[in-house]
């Protein structure tokens, strides 16, 4: 089983940036895909984005596309998102999660474990 921790979440005005990282313990992620999800208040969790085992291999939500980046260090089991031209609508939880496989998805029944979130907020 894998623990992820997600941190860099926070209060942020529009056009604004932040960096979020996961960090993943337990057992090694390398060979498994990675996701960003994201749960507005009285909404379904959304997909944001999701990188191949090597990291070779991205996929965005077109809401975030060309905004926002996920890039992962596998020597340090971690994975990032990088969130740049903040708009109030990104505002929510956001989660990554580790797939079932190497290959990226967009489902999140496809994702085996997940972190407890970490908020965003983005002011207009």
């Amino acid at each position: 089983q894998v623990q992820l921790v997600e941190s860099g979440g926070g209060l942020v005005q529009a056009g604004g940036s932040l960096r979020l990282s996961c960090a993943a313990s337990g057992r090694t992620f390398v060979n498994y895909a990675m996701g960003w999800f994201r749960q507005a208040p009285g909404k379904e969790r959304e997909f944001v984005a999701a990188i191949s085992w090597g990291g070779g291999r991205t996929t965005y939500a077109d809401s975030v596309k060309g905004r926002f980046t996920i890039s992962r260090d596998n020597a340090k089991n971690t994975v990032y998102l990088q969130m740049n031209s903040l708009k109030p609508e990104d505002t929510a939880v956001y989660y990554c999660a580790v797939d079932q496989g190497p290959t990226i998805t967009r489902v999140p029944g496809d994702f085996a474990s997940w972190g407890q979130g970490t908020r965003v907020t983005v002011s207009s």
